[in-house]
């Protein structure tokens, strides 16, 4: 599902314009880098939770050339899924 798909699908489930689902997406999306931003964990209610993790500095290898490299550390994101979710792809087989 790209943008576009998304603020199709919040218009039409929202009965909302599409400019106001395109409003209502731009602010979360902002919202949701602003927190992440600070280093808070954002929780979307349903979905799941996107969380800061720090990456330590690592040794890794170019591909091309097998040459080893230093991957420097890094802050990155990482999703946890809501069990609501894991059960839509993993139904349990009763």
């Amino acid at each position: 599902m790209n943008k576009a798909d998304m603020i199709d699908a919040m218009a039409k489930g929202g009965r909302i314009a599409k400019a106001q689902a395109e409003r209502a997406l731009s602010a979360l999306a902002e919202g949701v880098k602003a927190s992440l931003g600070k280093g808070e964990r954002v929780v979307l209610p349903g979905i799941g939770s996107l969380s800061c993790v720090q990456r330590k500095e690592r040794t890794g290898r170019n591909p091309r050339t097998g040459k080893e490299i230093k991957i420097p550390a890094k802050t990155s994101v990482k999703f946890s899924a809501a069990a609501a979710v894991k059960d839509v792809l993993n139904p349990s087989k009763k």
